[in-house]
């Protein structure tokens, strides 16, 4: 199923931009590409799944989506629109978080093929086809981009969530989702995720300071641990060898990072070349969108 538009626009200016390289000296090609600007409403690709979506995601599950669902309908109806207003098409959202109906109506009159929607399936329902209908239905759309099995913290989570997996895969084949993949709360799980073929993406935690990062086993304190990222960047670099999507989760520390420096120093940390595709970030105003804007577009403009 294709959902890729091709405007006028697009067109000539692809033409214009194959014409130009004919008269681009042999070597110049990748000097060029390094002056291209790099920001946080990129649209960039997520692994090999051959999708795209904004580099900054706006996630709609802070505390399990208490805090975006504490802001009214109004107000985030307003707060998506401002995130869309500066690029950020990428929303990230779970079944657990009560927020699939608040996305449709805030996307409402909106292109859909603009957005990249991710939502998680907890549990192991009896009926998952069923419960990716109400998924569609709930946020008003006839594909879901991204689907993934949430918060895994069980290093055999793939043999037991193995009815989840197959639904998940007949779903793709129908062009009903378009990719798949699982979220981890734990290091063998996410070692699990790592090096599993039927993983197109992974929703991973990571900060330099080790706040609620993937431990040996399920860690759900607000302690810092920075000696458990090491094993985590290891994964990363599992599943960039394996062609995964990569999305880094909890930046501001599951919103415990209240100094601007830690924000700083996280948003820095995960932009790093090569760790992760896209990131996203819980918000409740946008004060907050513009700080995470700035600090990934200097963080990006760096290197």
């Amino acid at each position: 199923m294709s959902r890729i538009v091709i405007t006028r626009r697009r067109f000539i200016q692809g033409a214009a931009a194959l014409a130009g390289a004919a008269l681009i000296p042999p070597g110049m090609t990748q000097a060029l590409a390094g002056l291209v600007k790099k920001t946080a409403s990129d649209l960039v690709e997520l692994g090999r799944t051959g999708l795209r979506l904004s580099r900054l995601g706006f996630g709609a599950g802070t505390d399990s989506g208490s805090v975006q669902r504490s802001l009214g309908h109004e107000g985030f109806n307003s707060l998506v629109r401002y995130a869309y207003d500066q690029g950020i098409t990428y929303i990230d959202t779970a079944d657990g978080y009560r927020t699939h109906t608040w996305i449709r109506e805030a996307i409402k009159g909106l292109p859909r093929e603009k957005f990249f929607i991710l939502t998680k399936m907890g549990g192991i329902p009896e009926d998952p086809a069923a419960e990716i209908d109400r998924f569609r239905s709930e946020l008003g759309t006839d594909y879901i981009d991204c689907l993934l099995v949430h918060c895994k913290v069980e290093a055999d989570w793939d043999q037991s969530h193995r009815k989840l997996m197959d639904a998940f895969s007949e779903a793709k084949q129908k062009g009903i989702i378009l990719s798949h993949g699982v979220s981890c709360h734990s290091l063998p799980a996410l070692e699990t995720a790592a090096r599993l073929d039927w993983v197109d993406v992974n929703l991973v935690r990571i900060n330099p300071q080790g706040m609620r990062v993937d431990a040996p086993g399920e860690d759900w304190t607000d302690d810092s641990v920075p000696e458990h990222v090491p094993a985590v960047l290891k994964q990363l670099k599992v599943m960039r060898k394996n062609g995964h999507g990569i999305i880094g989760m909890k930046l501001i520390g599951n919103g415990k990072f209240t100094r601007p420096d830690d924000r700083e120093k996280s948003i820095r940390f995960a932009l790093q070349p090569g760790r992760v595709d896209a990131a996203v970030i819980g918000f409740k105003s946008n004060q907050e969108i513009d700080e995470a804007v700035s600090r990934i577009n200097a963080a990006l403009a760096d290197g």
